[in-house]
C-alpha cells in the first residue's frame, strides 16, 4: 500500500474542555533542536477569535486540551492511531503555546511543545529552503491537507483540498505575513498545512526550470487559518516563515480575553 506522506503529516485535533469536545481542527509537526512542536492556529489553541478575543464556542468555553490521534508503529499490515492528549494550559493556568514575537495573535499561528508521545511515529515537515523548490506563483494550484467538518479519509488520514494562489506570495496581504488562496475550504481545516506538491515526473520549479522528478516532492508554503468572510472562498495562509520566527523568538502565548 502506497500512502502519500502529507496524508499522515496532517494531524486531526479534537479541542476539549473538561473532557467535552468543543470542535475540531488540523495541525502538523515541525522539529527544532530535536523537540517536536505542533503547529496550528491561535484561534484553535485559544478557542477565541484573534480579532476580538471573544470565545468562538457558543457556550463561551475555551479548550484546555487537544486530543491528537497519532500514528503508531505498523504491525504487519495493521495501521493504528492512538489518541494522545496535549494540554493547552500550564499547571498555573497560562497558555502553553508560543506565538509570534512581533504580531502576537494577529499572526494566527502558534507552536505547542509536544510531550509524552510514547511510541508514536512522527512525520514532521522540514522548515527552510528545499533543494528543489516547486513553483508557487499566482494562479498555481496548492493543496490544503486537513479535516473539513472533522471528516477523515479513513482512520486518521487527511483529506486533500485543491485551491489556487490568489495573491502575490512576495507581498504581505493586509500588511501581515500572509497570502490568499481561492479554495472551497470549510470548518475543521483551520491549521492545515498548505503545500505545493508534485507526485513526480515533469515539474515546474520556482527558478523557472523544469525538472524530471523520480518521486514525490513537497514544499510547505504556510498555515491555513480560514476564509476572509463567510461569503468568500478566499482564504488566508500564513507564510511558512512565521513558523521559524515563532520557534526562534516566540513569546509566551496569551489566551485571555485582553492579552
Amino acid at each position: 500500500m502506497i500512502i502519500s506522506e502529507p496524508s499522515v503529516q496532517s494531524l486531526f485535533l479534537a479541542a476539549t474542555v473538561n473532557g467535552q469536545q468543543l470542535g475540531s481542527a488540523t495541525g502538523f509537526i515541525v522539529v527544532k533542536d530535536a523537540q517536536p512542536y505542533l503547529i496550528t492556529n491561535w484561534h484553535v489553541a485559544s478557542g477565541r477569535h484573534p480579532g476580538t478575543g471573544q470565545p468562538r464556542s457558543r457556550t463561551g468555553a475555551t479548550p484546555d486540551t487537544l486530543h491528537i490521534p497519532m500514528l503508531m508503529p505498523v504491525k504487519g499490515n495493521q495501521i493504528e492511531w492512538q489518541p494522545i492528549p496535549q494540554p493547552l494550559l500550564t499547571p498555573d493556568g497560562d497558555a502553553a503555546w508560543i506565538e509570534h514575537p512581533r504580531f502576537g495573535r494577529r499572526v494566527d499561528v502558534v507552536a505547542l511543545k509536544l510531550a509524552n508521545l510514547g511510541d508514536a511515529e512522527l512525520h514532521p515537515y522540514a522548515l527552510g529552503q528545499n533543494n528543489r523548490e516547486l513553483r508557487a506563483q499566482v494562479s498555481d494550484f496548492v493543496n490544503i491537507v486537513g479535516f473539513p467538518f472533522g471528516q477523515t479519509a479513513g482512520g486518521a488520514f487527511a483529506i486533500w483540498t485543491k485551491g489556487a494562489i490568489a495573491s502575490e506570495i512576495a507581498v504581505d496581504f493586509d500588511d501581515v505575513p500572509c497570502f490568499l488562496i481561492d479554495a472551497r475550504t470549510r470548518e475543521g481545516q483551520s491549521g492545515s498545512p498548505v503545500i505545493a506538491y508534485s507526485s513526480g515526473g515533469p515539474t515546474a520549479l520556482q527558478d523557472g526550470s523544469l525538472a524530471m522528478l523520480a518521486g514525490p516532492a513537497v514544499n510547505l508554503l504556510g498555515v491555513y487559518s480560514g476564509r476572509i468572510n463567510e461569503q468568500s472562498d478566499l482564504g488566508v495562509v500564513w507564510k511558512a516563515a512565521v513558523i521559524s520566527e515563532i520557534l526562534e523568538n516566540g513569546v509566551p502565548g496569551k489566551g485571555t480575553l485582553n492579552p
